[in-house]
């Protein structure tokens, strides 16, 4: 099952629509699929910490399975898994010398290379005994930052104790030194919160009764914690060390030990096979696959008293459920089948309840401490009583699209600072005490299409600082919107797809009441306004930076921008009737303006002196006259905020793009998306194929500077790669990789010619002096190019942007 499932992994993330969907039943399927579909390319694969053959006979037992010059790169600590590799083939990590070594250490003790000489001499010894190994240095070094001379000697007499290399037992000594929580916490997420995202292990924790952010905080100081992209991670040794200690609570019986996770001893403990779980279990996670169809009683908890994080998702249990721990703080049961919790769940002590997925039509408890509910059921169709619930913070009802009734008790949690009932198609209208909740800062309840108004008394929620209400069937906001004093974003509109459809007939019509200046974001889209409809004031909002006006009908905007000096992105797709835009210039922070498929846009005030604008997409603005000047691409100011500038047009007419690449030769780089599939005649550089090369002239240095050149790519986007980009290589440079910034711009269009001007300024791709005479190289491996061409851009003793053939 395990190779089965890297299998599925390593298909999956070859590329996103190489194997989309594609799951393998059996082995010998899954390496007919590699060698069908990886046969004839080059790829890297990288196989870490492989622990049994049968991993690599799976995936790799025949190099002919992939392409010429594809690279495997295979990690394991059992070297005996790599016999059938040459020689030549495998590497063995060697441990580090006495200086590197001493450097290592250095860094990490002292946050220098020059210790005091006081402590040298200990380090060494220090160093001589952690077997210079590279993560004991590090581990130790960090555990004795700050350290006195006296505490290090302490330190050393435990290190002494521990047989030569022993490296878990090295590690230990970090662990020994903390405290009882950080213990604890660390131990938590060895076992069963490893890769969780950050604010997860901290809600987990903290429901637990713990301070978890300063202990996290300890744990990644001293590198037996790390941040990963997805989540907090360890190193592989450091999370066994963890184990380990777990293990040997009772290395014979699993269920006297205070955290229950591998998933066969889980099984075997919950099944009976094993002596059943005690009183010293404190975390059970349950792997849903090891106990697929298994229907399990309650009784298999009954002896769990001090349980306090249960994560039984898509589990089957039935039984007396008041057999469960009276101390249950977090439980996380997600798919869970059952219609309706009993009343006897023991929910005195519950912190957060996450029941996403589940089939209830009825919630019974009395969660009298309960902090959150997360997603209770995609069919509950009324909420429950939440006289019993003065403790919830955050409740998250977003999903549950056969809610009808919001219970009006909610307006008794005064407490709550989060509420989600986002995409609650059915939800007809919010109780009238919601506006008692004091507490709340968060309101979420867009792509609610049935609800239709919103309370009058919704300015009586001091707290509220986001009102998400977009995609809702709202046509008016009530005057006291006006006393929300601490809104900073505001969202309201009607439904995208059928304001595209008919325009009329839908929206917030006249926003009469002042809007408030500190609102950080606005977005009013495919609200049908006119030009009488559009707020005034939004024009004083000086502290917005984030204004979304799509899919509306008006023909200009009523206000300047001149006091929306903050203003950082302006959202004007769909908007068909607009026809001119008032000047953006002068605002130092704008960096992102959208005007997709406003067709009879014909005018934008010059777009000189925004020193930071980095996006401009015009899409289908086929009426669009050239908004552009020489300052826009030239100006060195440009430069002092950003290194790139992007314009991304699927309209703009050849005439314009060639008048807007002579403007900016001197600086870049440029992105231009062209809705046809030719590349210009007066390209001279072009072909027919891939990839395409090319020898630059050779040249006298006095006559011609060399200034960048102008790539057209027409490419067919039909299968990308994630991430994708294109290559380009200099003579003997390595080659640079150009990502497609703008690929998301693309949708529904497969064939488009993409026109790229990179400035010979540009270290980044070029890093030496051009003379003349280098071999060019542009290829793609990620998306399917048919034609290139390059134009190569020179400067003449004239001052004259000349192109060279």
């Amino acid at each position: 099952m395990l190779d089965q499932k890297l299998k599925n992994l390593v298909l999956s993330s070859y590329k996103r629509n190489f194997f989309e969907g594609i799951k393998v039943g059996s082995v010998a399927q899954g390496i007919n699929l590699i060698k069908a579909r990886l046969g004839s390319k080059k790829v890297l694969i990288v196989l870490d910490d492989v622990d049994h053959k049968n991993q690599l006979e799976s995936l790799t037992r025949e190099r002919s399975w992939f392409g010429s010059g594809s690279l495997i790169i295979i990690t394991t600590r059992d070297k005996r898994l790599l016999f059938r590799l040459g020689e030549k083939e495998r590497y063995e990590a060697e441990l580090l010398n006495v200086n590197e070594a001493m450097l290592l250490f250095f860094g990490h003790a002292f946050d220098s290379h020059f210790p005091p000489e006081d402590y040298v001499n200990l380090a060494r010894d220090i160093i001589k005994y952690s077997g210079r190994l590279p993560l004991a240095l590090v581990t130790l070094g960090s555990h004795l930052q700050g350290s006195s001379i006296e505490e290090w000697g302490y330190e050393f007499e435990k290190l002494r104790a521990i047989p030569h290399c022993d490296i878990q037992k090295i590690l230990k000594i970090s662990f020994d030194g903390l405290d009882d929580e950080t213990q604890t916490i660390f131990l938590d997420i060895a076992c069963a919160f490893y890769g969780f995202r950050e604010d997860k292990v901290t809600e987990i924790l903290n429901a637990c009764g713990f301070h978890a952010r300063s202990p996290i905080a300890t744990l990644l100081q001293k590198h037996l914690l790390q941040r990963c992209w997805h989540g907090l991670v360890m190193h592989d040794l450091v999370r066994d060390m963890g184990r380990e200690i777990v293990r040997m609570e009772s290395a014979r019986h699993p269920g006297k030990r205070s955290r229950l996770y591998i998933p066969q001893e889980v099984r075997d403990v919950l099944q009976g096979n094993e002596l059943q779980g005690s009183e010293n279990v404190e975390v059970l996670k349950v792997d849903p696959e090891t106990l697929k169809g298994v229907n399990l009683s309650t009784k298999a908890f009954e002896q769990l008293k001090n349980l306090r994080v249960l994560i039984i998702n898509e589990l089957h249990i039935s039984g007396d459920f008041g057999l469960l721990s009276k101390k249950l703080k977090w439980l996380s049961w997600q798919n869970c089948p059952l219609r309706y919790i009993p009343s006897n769940f023991p929910s005195e002590n519950l912190v957060v309840l996450d029941m996403r997925g589940s089939n209830m039509k009825e919630f019974r408890l009395n969660l009298q401490f309960c902090r959150s509910l997360k997603k209770l059921s995609e069919q509950l169709r009324r909420t429950p009583n939440f006289n019993g619930s003065r403790s919830l913070e955050t409740l998250l009802l977003g999903g549950c699209s056969s809610l009808i009734e919001i219970h009006p008790s909610i307006g008794n949690l005064d407490r709550l600072i989060k509420l989600d009932m986002s995409h609650c198609e059915k939800l007809r209208d919010l109780p009238s005490s919601i506006c008692q909740l004091i507490s709340l800062e968060e309101l979420f309840i867009h792509h609610c299409s049935s609800i239709k108004t919103l309370p009058k008394n919704l300015g009586d929620m001091k707290s509220l600082t986001f009102l998400y209400a977009d995609n809702t069937g709202i046509k008016k906001l009530p005057r006291s919107i006006e006393m929300l004093r601490n809104l900073v974003t505001l969202r309201v509109g009607g439904q995208e797809l059928e304001a595209k459809m008919s325009i009329s007939g839908r929206g917030v019509h006249r926003i009469q009441y002042s809007l408030l200046t500190f609102v950080i974001e606005l977005s009013l889209r495919y609200c049908n306004l006119s030009d009488a409809d559009i707020p005034r004031d939004v024009g004083s909002l000086s502290s917005l930076k984030f204004l979304d006006l799509s899919g509306n009908s008006f023909h200009c905007l009523p206000f300047d921008f001149s006091k929306l000096r903050v203003l950082k992105k302006l959202c004007l797709n769909d908007c068909e009737n607009l026809q001119t835009l008032p000047s953006v210039s002068n605002l130092e922070n704008f960096g992102h303006l959208e005007l997709q498929n406003c067709q009879q846009l014909v005018k934008i005030t010059q777009l000189d002196n925004l020193p930071s604008v980095r996006l401009i997409n015009m899409n289908n603005c086929s009426s669009l006259q050239n908004p552009f000047n020489e300052g826009f691409f030239s100006a060195p100011a440009v430069y002092a905020y950003r290194k790139d500038r992007y314009m991304v047009s699927l309209s703009l007419s050849l005439s314009l793009i060639l008048m807007i690449l002579s403007l900016c030769p001197m600086q870049g780089p440029l992105e231009i998306y062209l809705e046809c599939k030719e590349i210009p005649e007066w390209c001279s550089n072009q072909v027919t194929a891939s990839s395409m090369c090319l020898t630059m002239l050779t040249h006298n240095n006095n006559e011609y500077n060399f200034l960048g050149m102008v790539l057209w790519l027409v490419c067919d986007f039909l299968d990308v790669a994630p991430f994708p980009s294109f290559r380009i290589s200099i003579a003997h440079i390595e080659p640079s990789s150009i990502p497609w910034n703008n690929i998301g711009i693309v949708d529904g269009h497969r064939e488009l010619t993409c026109v790229y001007y990179i400035s010979y300024l540009s270290e980044l791709y070029y890093g030496e002096m051009i003379k003349g005479g280098e071999r060019i190289e542009v290829w793609s491996e990620d998306v399917a190019v048919k034609k290139i061409g390059i134009n190569l851009l020179y400067l003449d003793q004239n001052g004259k942007v000349i192109s060279l053939p």
